[in-house]
């Protein structure tokens, strides 16, 4: 199964289809800013579960923001599990510079 994924920045979303399927089978929401792009929720179509569609998102998302120089900021659980398995992608993460405390 070959999955090819594609940014859809008018969607706010990247994209993932599989060969020999008309539909989408996954995507990827994201918030971008010149800085920083936030990826907000990620769904995978439930015959393509468990089969690499997830994990194709992911890794081409974050090797594009690598590539733009922006931080990720994973609020969606997939997209921060996935990260927390692949320790070469955490240097993207974002961290607050904020000193601000309650």
């Amino acid at each position: 199964m070959t999955v090819e994924v594609s940014d859809v920045p008018e969607a706010k979303r990247y994209e993932a289809r599989v060969d020999g399927w008309s539909q989408v089978a996954g995507v990827a929401e994201y918030i971008r800013t010149t800085e920083l792009i936030a990826f907000v929720h990620t769904e995978v179509e439930p015959e393509f579960e468990g089969r690499g569609v997830g994990s194709a998102l992911a890794r081409t998302a974050l090797d594009e923001a690598r590539e733009a120089n922006l931080r990720v900021l994973a609020t969606c659980p997939f997209f921060a599990g996935w990260i927390g398995k692949h320790p070469e992608y955490q240097d993207l993460l974002y961290q607050s510079r904020s000193k601000v405390s309650d």
